[in-house]
């Protein structure tokens, strides 16, 4: 489980990016894989969250998740629900200690978010649609509407894709440009003609800085070269697997 100091020097706070070791789960989905939406068995998906969560410290019963659709939405959570009655979102957020918000990520952006004064916490899934949709800013406003104030929020940037694993096409690289020129700087060429590589990570850490939080700190870990702590969803794809895990990240109130 990786941390970050920030995080952690916060009083009744616990968060924790989980890395791929210490599951049960097999194969290519060996061996931490949190996510349902594999083709894994539902008891080693069920187990692996088990295990997450004690190493968070809190009950399994705790852990609270959502159905990924890389929307910009956001669920405030007064209660636990079960995976069963996930609601379609991207993000999280609550006020209340015991209820541990999930993230799922494969290569995009976990984001994990504390106000230590007003004690409300978020998680956001950022992929690349999600961010540019408003995925970030829905957290914050989310967030702030249970008493968080802006200036006091503290976010964490947990393992992703990083800008020399993420190669696109001209195509990508103009819809961003085209929307703010300054975009450019978050693209570099790659060896294959006509393709850039993307810095995600440093689109997601701009935009949240442009929210006016408090502070932002990143892990700074690729889950694409790093295959012997992180699942890899474009890994996966490059080497033509027929699936792929999904890592947790997870923040709770004690």
């Amino acid at each position: 489980m990786i941390t970050l100091d920030h995080l952690t020097a916060v009083p009744g706070l616990r968060h924790g990016f989980f890395t791929r070791t210490d599951g049960v789960s097999k194969g290519i989905l060996a061996a931490m894989n949190c996510g349902y939406g594999s083709n894994d068995d539902p008891a080693n998906v069920r187990a692996n969250r088990a295990r997450a969560m004690e190493l968070l410290g809190v009950p399994a019963s705790a852990l609270t998740t959502v159905y990924q659709v890389h929307s910009p939405d956001v669920v405030t959570v007064t209660e636990p629900f079960p995976h069963s009655a996930a609601p379609k979102a991207d993000a999280l957020v609550t006020d209340r200690p015991g209820i541990a918000l999930g993230i799922l990520t494969a290569d995009c952006v976990p984001v994990l978010f504390v106000d230590p004064v007003a004690r409300v916490i978020g998680a956001a899934h950022a992929g690349w649609k999600g961010a540019v949709t408003g995925v970030l800013e829905a957290t914050v406003a989310a967030m702030v509407a249970l008493g968080a104030d802006r200036p006091r929020i503290l976010a964490g940037i947990g393992p992703h894709i990083g800008w020399d694993s993420y190669e696109v096409g001209p195509e990508f690289r103009e819809r961003f440009v085209a929307t703010d020129p300054g975009h450019d700087v978050l693209f570099r060429p790659s060896d294959r003609a006509d393709h850039w590589m993307f810095n995600i990570g440093g689109y997601v850490l701009g935009r949240l800085q442009a929210t006016g939080l408090g502070q932002v700190e990143t892990t700074g870990l690729d889950t694409l070269a790093r295959e012997d702590l992180f699942f890899s969803y474009r890994r996966a794809c490059l080497r033509q697997e027929p699936d792929y895990g999904r890592g947790l990240s997870a923040i709770c109130l004690t």
